[in-house]
């Protein structure tokens, strides 16, 4: 049989698109789009003429409603479109009203704009309506509308915002059972890539540092779908399951079990590869074979490759528990799980500038006030590109760092798609029937990537502006080295402000999101301290791995491959620590049981908390340190006898390379644990 025989299409695409999401989200603005472009269409052909202002405000909201209504439920979802149109008809309004007072009306520009990121503070739903406002009075100003288009004008809205509506609510809806299940085939998924990476290394000596990487990142994106999954099953109101009885609690174990087992696959592979026969068997769940090795894997339990089997053992049984769920799934939809009404309080509300949402509205209206400075100087009447980039390089980024690199990725992204645009833009001039479906296709990618690289997501809606451009005869070269001089401007706007005007340092955001981390891992050695098992310490192992996330996230500018201030090999090492630290904290919550061990388990956290106490108050400072590349070999890790203990000593050993000193072997295990037993 053939290795790849099982691995679909389908499969890959779930692997690389847990739930379909970014599949769904192009797919919902597109639609909305073209449906809005075709009733507006239908108006213009057979009621009345429509204003381009009406086209285009139909156009953008389309994709705002898309993207930026985050609300849970139809009904909220509903509820925020309508006051973000209210919104956009008011500020649009107001646009045409001040359209011979330009001066005033910039300066309105700026309100609107200070209003809407100052939104943010009230949630979702006040994001959403701050981003109808925002480009529906830059719409506004960029066409021009006169009053007596208004009317007109403002079926482009209304359309927009009743069509998105009917797209998310009925053609393409949410429904969490089918996103639970869609996210369960992507954990397989990606546990089949782990897969077919540990065949191609199977039967070899030693796997080198290349793969390894490859191996830590496959690791990490099973850990970013796992962590979805995880978000769709409905847990009671205090976060914790009662029993294993539970429909719910026997799949989150599930789920649990097959993350552990691939994560044990990987770093059991580590210090002895596994043999080719038994990773074909596992993948394609031969049980023949699986059998055989079961029989083998006792005559060789005392062996490095013994417990690399015992881990390929465990993880073909939890892969096949998980194929038995997701069955389970698509034959009932998982109807034995009931839903848990949203109980969630709204949290208070803070205005002061101690709140980070504060402090970016005014960064992200100072920019826009550069950006429309400069741009102005550049040109009167296309101005509106470079404030339009100072306002999305601040969305959805957490530090100065985030803001410098969306900046530059839109910088780029415009630049090289503008260059590809204009090119296709001239083969098919003057050919509507081509150029209409490649802009559709295009903005389908552009939604498509958004999720996973602005840059990729600006380049192709660029390509979109230029077949526009050149299918309503306005594209020149000049128009478009406009467009690029424009977006630099804003680019640039956005950087200075957030590097100058309260400056949210990389490192700063780095330190808040390591302090989570230490703080979880924490609470689990305080709930081990106080007698708690199951569920509970499995909650506050994935809490833990929700805020290694958070780590992943926020380090990312420091080991970017464009700063030349940081070294992004000593990011990844750095990363691979608390990744390491991560599993075996997972590991501890899986294995621990109250044993005649107690007292050897409690020095053993003992000594962790000293590292901890240690480590935790300097911050992101371990992610400077140099460290040596060289590690111990013949380390044999009996995981499947001993995983409590052994996870509470390789966590002491993660901890002590955070900050090596000069006296110990680097990734020596279990040092600190040793001099703990010595004093």
């Amino acid at each position: 049989m053939h290795l790849f025989s099982g691995f679909q299409f389908r499969d890959w695409l779930l692997a690389n698109d847990p739930a379909l999401s970014r599949l769904r989200m192009a797919s919902r603005v597109t639609l909305t789009i073209v449906f809005s472009f075709l009733i507006l269409l239908a108006v213009q052909m057979f009621i009345l003429p429509l204003p381009t202002a009406a086209f285009g405000l139909g156009i953008v909201l389309s994709i705002e409603g898309g993207v930026a209504v985050r609300d849970k439920g139809n009904t909220r979802q509903l509820v925020t479109r309508l006051f973000g149109c209210v919104a956009s008809l008011a500020v649009v309004a107001i646009a045409a009203g001040l359209e011979d007072r330009r001066f005033l009306s910039d300066l309105v520009f700026l309100v609107v704009i200070a209003l809407a990121a100052a939104g943010r503070v009230f949630g979702p739903r006040g994001f959403a309506i701050g981003m109808f406002a925002f480009t529906s009075y830059f719409m506004g100003s960029y066409f021009r509308p006169s009053l007596a288009e208004l009317p007109a004008v403002m079926i482009g809205p209304v359309v927009s915002v009743l069509v998105g509506h009917l797209v998310r609510a009925v053609l393409l809806p949410d429904d969490w059972r089918r996103d639970l299940l869609r996210s369960l085939e992507s954990v397989r998924g990606r546990i089949n890539q782990i897969l077919f990476k540990l065949a191609a290394l199977a039967g070899g000596a030693e796997i080198g540092e290349a793969d390894r990487q490859e191996l830590r990142q496959l690791e990490d994106r099973l850990k970013e779908v796992v962590l979805m999954a995880e978000s769709f099953i409905p847990r009671p109101p205090a976060g914790v399951f009662d029993g294993a009885a539970d429909p719910a609690a026997e799949l989150a174990i599930r789920l649990f079990n097959a993350h552990l087992a691939a994560e044990s696959a990987i770093v059991l592979s580590f210090q002895s590869p596994p043999p080719f026969a038994l990773v074909h068997a596992v993948i394609e769940a031969d049980a023949v074979e699986l059998g055989r090795y079961e029989d083998m894997a006792g005559t060789i339990k005392d062996k490095p490759q013994g417990e690399t089997v015992r881990a390929l053992l465990w993880l073909g049984k939890a892969r096949q528990q998980l194929t038995q769920a997701i069955g389970e799934g698509q034959a009932s939809g998982f109807a034995g799980i009931d839903a848990v009404k949203d109980t969630a309080w709204p949290e208070k509300l803070d205005f002061s500038f101690a709140n980070p949402l504060l402090r970016s509205a005014l960064q992200i209206t100072l920019a826009s006030a550069f950006a429309m400075g400069f741009g102005l100087l550049l040109s009167r009447d296309r101005w509106f590109w470079a404030v339009l980039a100072a306002f999305l390089v601040f969305t959805n980024t957490n530090s100065r760092g985030d803001t410098a690199m969306k900046a530059l990725s839109r910088s780029l992204g415009t630049v090289f798609g503008i260059a590809i645009g204009l090119v296709l833009a001239t083969l098919i001039s003057g050919k509507p029937a081509i150029a209409i479906p490649v802009a559709a296709v295009g903005i389908f990618l552009a939604f498509y990537f958004l999720q996973v690289s602005y840059a990729t997501m600006t380049f192709f809606i660029s390509i979109v502006l230029c077949l526009v451009y050149g299918m309503t005869g306005v594209l020149t070269l000049d128009l478009l080295q406009l467009r690029i001089g424009e977006t630099v401007i804003g680019a640039v706007a956005g950087t200075a402000v957030a590097f100058l005007v309260f400056p949210a340092r990389t490192r700063g955001a780095l330190d808040a999101a390591l302090a989570r981390w230490f703080e979880a891992l924490d609470e689990l050695f305080s709930a081990i301290g106080e007698g708690k098992s199951g569920f509970e310490l499995i909650a506050l192992s994935q809490k833990i791995d929700a805020c290694y996330r958070d780590v992943t996230v926020t380090a990312k500018p420091l080991g970017s491959s464009w700063s030349v201030v940081t070294r992004p090999g000593q990011i990844r090492q750095t990363l691979a620590i608390f990744l390491s630290c991560t599993y075996w904290a997972r590991i501890l919550a899986k294995s621990y049981a109250a044993s005649a061990e107690a007292d050897e388990l409690k020095r053993l956290i003992a000594a962790d908390l000293a590292l901890m106490k240690d480590a935790a108050p300097r911050g992101s400072a371990c992610f400077f340190i140099e460290r040596k590349t060289s590690r111990t070999t013949g380390r044999h890790l009996p995981l499947s006898r001993e995983g409590a203990r052994l996870g509470l000593e390789m966590i002491g050993s993660a901890l002590e390379r955070l900050y090596p000193q000069a006296d110990v072997l680097p990734f020596a295990p279990g040092e600190v644990i040793a001099r703990s037993k010595q004093g």
